[in-house]
């Protein structure tokens, strides 16, 4: 079996009204996405999504006319070019989904099948009132979710922590709450000053006390020994962003994460992602990636957290009315959604299972 073509469909969904996230200075009018499709000599087609790909065509070459199946050298190659160029990693997932056809296998199965089925928590994106926030909470208990997470802005501390209060009091105990600083990698452009351990040790002492379960990336990605000093009052997360499997690896050897989370189509790949889960759960340690860009990426991370027995939550991007299903997955025939119980399962059909729309490609074509 060859590759044929790797190509890209470059789509834009308007948004109206507009989705301001809380780690982005710019209120977003659209939503951009690249769909890659993989195509084979065998008939076979392989789909993967989430970065842009942006600049990815002059590379294409170094796929063409190759063994689909030899994804140790596709992925290396895909660093290589990464040193030089961006990170294709949604070519790697469109690969993965080919393999998964050509064994039959969901891409879960592949990865080792440790579960099919995850507890998911609603990942909130936008930054509102407390009052706001509270109902927001409320909605997704009553939506299945048993866990939610809460963007703390370093430009308003009091309201996003008066907001972390104001959820716990309408969930009550039982909902598990985490709370994310975004302060290991920055939207470009973004200058505003950190916020450092001193203060986030204020901050932390807070969330611990409303039985925060995690706070998720307070620190630069660089300062792994205030990471590490902070674990002392509550768990921290972080690595959605890591550049490398090293810049992973340094952080799990000081001691710096108890719940590793690199997005295998933003960060670095599916395979990689698997060998740091492994080696963060052998040393007792959580994984569970980033998934904020569309459903195809949420699914593609679902299949390396599911396979390698991965948890405790899976995150699940939704904000309504500015982030639903169908906003995030409009190019998907079936958008992802939790069942009624707040899970994620994973799809049955071999590969990746999913169906894209018959007239997405064109409809939002850009």
């Amino acid at each position: 079996m060859k590759i044929t073509a790797i190509r890209l469909d470059r789509m834009r969904l308007p948004l109206d009204p507009p989705f301001h996230a809380a780690w982005d200075p710019v209120p977003r009018r659209h939503f951009d996405a690249t769909l890659v499709r993989v195509e084979t000599d065998e008939g076979i087609t392989g789909y993967g999504s989430g970065d842009t790909m942006d600049g990815f065509e002059p590379f294409e070459s170094l796929f063409t006319g190759r063994d689909p199946l030899a994804i140790a050298d596709h992925v290396r190659t895909i660093e290589s070019i990464g040193f030089h160029a961006g990170r294709y990693w949604p070519l790697e997932a469109a690969l993965w989904d080919v393999i998964g056809q050509v064994t039959g296998q969901p891409v879960s199965v592949l990865f080792g099948g440790a579960s099919r089925r995850l507890p998911a928590y609603a990942s909130f994106g936008e930054a509102k009132s407390p009052r706001a926030r509270a109902e927001a909470a409320v909605a997704a208990k009553a939506a299945g979710f048993r866990a939610v997470k809460i963007r703390i802005s370093r430009t308003d501390l009091v309201s996003s922590l008066e907001s972390v209060r104001a959820v716990r009091a309408a969930v009550g105990p039982d909902m598990a709450i985490m709370a994310d600083l975004n302060q290991w990698w920055r939207m470009a452009g973004d200058l505003s000053p950190v916020l450092d351990l001193a203060q986030v040790r204020r901050i932390a002492a807070e969330l611990a006390e409303l039985g925060v379960f995690w706070l998720e990336e307070p620190l630069p990605g660089g300062d792994l020994d205030g990471m590490r000093a902070l674990r002392g009052q509550i768990r921290v997360a972080g690595g959605e962003m890591a550049r490398t499997p090293a810049e992973l690896l340094a952080a799990l050897e000081a001691g710096a994460l108890d719940v590793l989370q690199p997005d295998v189509v933003l960060a670095v790949g599916m395979l990689r992602a698997r060998t740091i889960a492994e080696l963060a759960l052998l040393r007792h340690r959580w994984f569970t990636p980033h998934t904020w860009t569309n459903g195809l990426g949420l699914l593609a991370n679902l299949h390396v957290v599911a396979g390698v027995g991965g948890g405790p939550y899976v995150e699940f991007p939704w904000d309504p009315p500015g982030w639903t299903e169908e906003r995030r997955d409009f190019f998907l025939a079936d958008p992802v959604r939790i069942d009624p119980d707040g899970h994620l399962t994973v799809p049955a059909a071999p590969g990746l299972g999913a169906r894209i729309a018959p007239d997405a490609l064109t409809r939002y074509a850009r």
